[in-house]
């Protein structure tokens, strides 16, 4: 493994420990880091049958490094993360794997045909999150999306054996739909580390301004944005929606509660009369659980 550069922060570098010497050692680390996490990807893993659950830790636990790596680092210290990163992902697809992770995953890719595509794709999009603040119009956010949430989707599909032309659409559409909700529910959260993903053209067409964000004012006006947002979020899951009557049933749990999970996050936003700005949205805990038990009941009635 080659030496991680610079200070690293330490949230991160409980992350960046050691080596494996073997796949075991390297499994053991991808379960551990992806069983302290609770987030809609690990949860969703609880639906997929044994045989894929280390796969799955395996996915997870890069895209959980790399978001960190981007997201606890910042500026020029998080680019130099996220290229170290990327020297590992490389040398991993030479035969030549450091970090636990790519030790682990180099069975998983080897065994499942997953190329370096959605893993450096990945990488790009937190790159941009460290140089690019805002967005111009939604073909500028779809861009960012396509590189920073569908290629979580094309992963699982891998697993699958699921990735024509037909699922990777639907797929990308479901994981753009996810990534839309979390910016709609994270418009504050955003605006504090310096980040506008709300589209600056749309902004403009309803009157909306920075300052209205800076000042946390939920105008007439932004709701009005918030609602038209939701409802573009809203016909992409749509679009995704069939995906899990066509993909292998091992999978159809886990995606239909990634879809259920953010078509959640956009109705608690309508509940609220689209003020994202005076107070968070959140889907309460006995609305996760009735939804964890629903897709439980499910798969014990699949199986």
């Amino acid at each position: 493994m080659k030496p991680i550069p610079g200070d690293v922060p330490e949230a991160v570098r409980r992350h960046l420990a050691s080596g494996a010497t073997d796949l075991r050692q390297g499994e053991a680390y991808t379960r551990r880091l992806a069983r302290s996490h609770y987030e809609n990807f690990l949860v969703a893993g609880w639906f997929v049958p044994r045989s894929l659950r280390q796969p799955f830790y395996n996915l997870y636990a890069y895209c959980r490094i790399a978001d960190d790596l981007g997201d606890e680092a910042h500026g020029d210290a998080a680019l130099k993360l996220l290229d170290w990163w990327e020297e590992e992902l490389e040398a991993a697809y030479a035969g030549r794997p450091g970090h636990p992770v790519f030790v682990a995953l180099q069975e998983t890719n080897a065994r499942f045909g997953i190329p370096i595509e959605p893993y450096s794709d990945l990488l790009s999009a937190f790159r941009q999150d460290q140089v690019k603040k805002r967005y111009g119009d939604r073909i500028d956010l779809l861009d960012y999306c396509r590189r920073s949430a569908n290629p979580v989707g094309r992963l699982v599909l891998y697993l699958g054996d699921a990735h024509d032309p037909e699922t990777l659409r639907m797929s990308d559409a479901t994981c753009t739909a996810l990534q839309l909700a979390n910016f709609w529910q994270d418009v504050v959260r955003d605006y504090a580390i310096g980040r506008v993903y709300l589209p600056a053209c749309d902004m403009a067409r309803h009157g909306v301004t920075e300052a209205d964000l800076a000042g946390r004012r939920s105008t007439p006006a932004f709701a009005a944005l918030l609602r038209e947002e939701c409802a573009w979020a809203s016909e992409l899951f749509d679009e995704g929606a069939p995906l899990s009557s066509v993909v292998d049933r091992r999978l159809r749990l886990p995606l239909e509660l990634f879809t259920a999970a953010g078509r959640e996050v956009l109705e608690a936003i309508g509940r609220q009369g689209y003020d994202v700005l005076t107070s968070r949205p959140v889907v309460c805990k006995s609305r996760k659980a009735s939804l964890l038990l629903d897709h439980w009941w499910r798969g014990l009635w699949s199986r």
